[in-house]
């Protein structure tokens, strides 16, 4: 074995690296010298390394990265004659960055004037945002990008509002009453590590058709070329290469399917506890949530258990207003299809969940075998038949009831990812997230908060497919143009204009403690969790102590809260980094918005409690 190749790519074998050097002669080969003269030897091999040697995919891509960079360039070059003309238009006896009758500033967008009227110096200023000044401070200091440079776009061409929301809410109930109409869910698929989430979801987008046969097959010959034959289906999911590498779900998975009566929006979950806050970024956006068990000898116990996640998850997703939540009950294939077996897992998981607030009525358990696909769409093993009549998953599935949506009630868009639109059709600053409530439409101006920016939305998605305007309960994608893409983060709340969310620093809630291994006092940090936000924080003062089924207060100003009591605290933001100033979050009450009104505390890397906003202080 080569050891340069083992140091550069630990673990590689001595197929792998002939594999890396036939796949380095047959992508130079199909580049030539035009296209991949500036590529070198070690950016193809990364590439190959990263895309499981698929020389196909590693050539797109290669050919991708060039077609950006010459982009850049170009830009550049326009950018850089611009302004050379620009400074050659300016008179000599001007100083840098004054205003010239009749002129435009250097770097400022043009604005047409009133005929034989020259704009103001202080028209001239408020137009000069091309570039945001922290961007212009980091070009001066040569560490900005040239695709990082935020370019002013023209309003000309942006989009405008064509439909009034109250058209659209007609449409809406047409479309309810029209035969086959089906309502969109948001189901995030929650359990332990290793449990077989991603490995039972692959395989049910793969029995509805949702994935081609070429899909299933390149996933499994990639995963049987690393030794991982088992995790063929679930790399519908795992796309990472650390993912695939470590067999673990890392990044939350979003995908769609669809039942004879239901849309889902899929949202695939990280089961390993040192990604919990991306868990609970999946599971802010769910409606419903399908929790899978090992039923395996000490699966089950293990993810049930101490430091197991199958608690923790069921209680959070309940925590973000989950109430319909169906049991999968996983592996059941390794133990023969034993029914003693399912019976003892249903008897514990089931007086836990209702004390985590599921009612029985909405809990279902449902036996399956993932790797086969026993019990997901159909029924084909006797040894199951023999005992269990019941639904499938799908069945259960296609059952569950859709919450009312909040459509009247204003927008609420809380950003859980943030990108930028690669293709001509989808350009501009990418962001994702859930609408709780409201209706955004193309054209439509909104504003980012925390901070008074306002940006323009060119195109929508929702579930892969362009649209013209998207209500809530919708997993969608928006395209923002006209705002600069630092003032959008993940945690950032998109809203309207005129009926902004309100900002705080300090809130009362409502909470209840979950398993603690030191009471909770006055002072003690925590970090708070608001949809895919999470901000240092303390809890200032326990006001009260409370009972669970009344709400009465049992004790005033108590000393600290123990495990499984329901108490109402004050919790005030600390400064976050290198700032001493507290930090403000978007964030509303429950009584205004419950989907906006609901928070978790997390210390030392467990949750520790979740509640409801009562009231903001700051």
């Amino acid at each position: 074995m080569d050891d340069d190749y083992e140091e550069e790519y630990p673990g590689i074998t001595p197929d792998q690296q002939e594999q890396m050097v036939n796949g380095l002669g047959s992508v130079r080969a199909v580049l030539g010298s035009e296209a991949g003269g500036g590529l070198s030897d070690k950016d193809i091999k990364d590439s190959l390394w990263y895309y499981y040697f698929d020389v196909e995919k590693t050539v797109e891509y290669l050919l991708d990265q060039q077609h950006k960079k010459n982009a850049a360039k170009e830009k550049a070059a326009v950018q850089k004659k611009q302004k050379a003309q620009s400074k050659a238009a300016t008179p000599a006896t001007t100083r840098p960055g004054t205003p010239v009758a009749g002129q435009a500033p250097v770097g400022a967008k043009k604005k047409a004037a009133p005929s034989g009227e020259a704009p103001s110096a202080a028209t001239a200023k408020a137009d000069d945002k091309k570039l945001s000044q922290a961007q212009q401070d980091m070009q001066n200091m040569g560490l900005a990008d040239e695709d990082d440079v935020y370019v002013q776009e023209d309003a000309a061409t942006l989009p405008t509002v064509s439909v009034a929301k109250e058209k659209i809410l007609e449409d809406l109930k047409r479309q309810e009453r029209e035969e086959g109409y089906k309502p969109t869910l948001s189901m995030v698929v929650v359990g332990h590590v290793d449990a077989g989430k991603s490995t039972l979801m692959g395989r049910m987008l793969a029995e509805l058709g949702e994935m081609t046969e070429r899909e299933v097959n390149n996933n499994q010959r990639q995963s049987d070329r690393m030794g991982k034959g088992s995790f063929a289906y679930a790399w519908a999911f795992d796309a990472m290469p650390e993912e695939r590498a470590r067999g673990v779900t890392i990044e939350i998975g979003i995908d769609s399917f669809a039942t004879p009566h239901r849309k889902f929006t899929l949202i695939d979950a990280p089961g390993h506890r040192d990604f919990i806050p991306n868990m609970i970024s999946g599971a802010a956006q769910a409606d419903t949530a399908l929790l899978v068990v090992d039923a395996s000898r000490g699966g089950f116990e293990s993810g049930f258990g101490e430091g197991g996640q199958t608690r923790e998850h069921a209680l959070l997703v309940r925590s973000f207003g989950v109430q319909q939540l169906v049991v999968a009950v996983n592996k059941l294939d390794a133990v023969g299809w034993d029914q003693t077996r399912y019976d003892e897992i249903c008897a514990q998981l089931q007086p836990f969940l209702i004390q985590a607030g599921f009612k029985e009525s909405r809990l279902t358990f449902i036996p399956c075998g993932a790797m086969t696909g026993e019990n997901l769409i159909q029924r084909r093993t006797p040894e199951l038949e023999a005992w269990y009549s019941g639904q499938t998953v799908i069945q259960r599935l296609d059952t569950l009831a859709v919450p009312e949506r909040a459509l009247e009630a204003p927008l609420r868009i809380p950003v859980a990812n943030v990108f930028r639109g690669q293709t001509s059709g989808l350009s501009g600053l990418g962001v994702s997230g859930r609408i709780e409530s409201g209706i955004v439409q193309v054209g439509e101006r909104l504003a980012v908060l925390p901070g008074d920016e306002t940006g323009v939305v060119k195109n929508i998605e929702v579930d892969g497919e362009t649209v013209d305007y998207a209500v809530a309960g919708a997993n969608v994608t928006l395209y923002l143009a006209a705002i600069d893409p630092i003032w959008v983060n993940v945690g950032c709340v998109l809203c309207e204009p005129s009926r902004p969310i309100p900002l705080a620093s300090a809130i009362v809630a409502q909470i209840v403690a979950f398993e603690l291994k030191f009471p909770l006092t006055a002072g003690s940090a925590i970090e708070l969790f608001h949809h895919s936000k999470d901000t240092p924080g303390v809890i200032a003062k326990i006001e009260a102590t409370l009972d669970k089924a009344t709400g009465e207060v049992l004790k005033a100003n108590p000393r600290m809260i123990s495990k499984g009591a329901s108490a109402r605290v004050q919790i005030k933001l600390r400064p976050s980094g290198s700032s001493a100033k507290r930090s403000s979050i978007p964030i509303e009450t429950f009584a205004s918005s419950k989907s906006m009104g609901r928070v978790l505390l997390r210390r030392g890397g467990e949750t520790v409690a979740a509640g409801i906003v009562l009231e903001l202080l700051q």
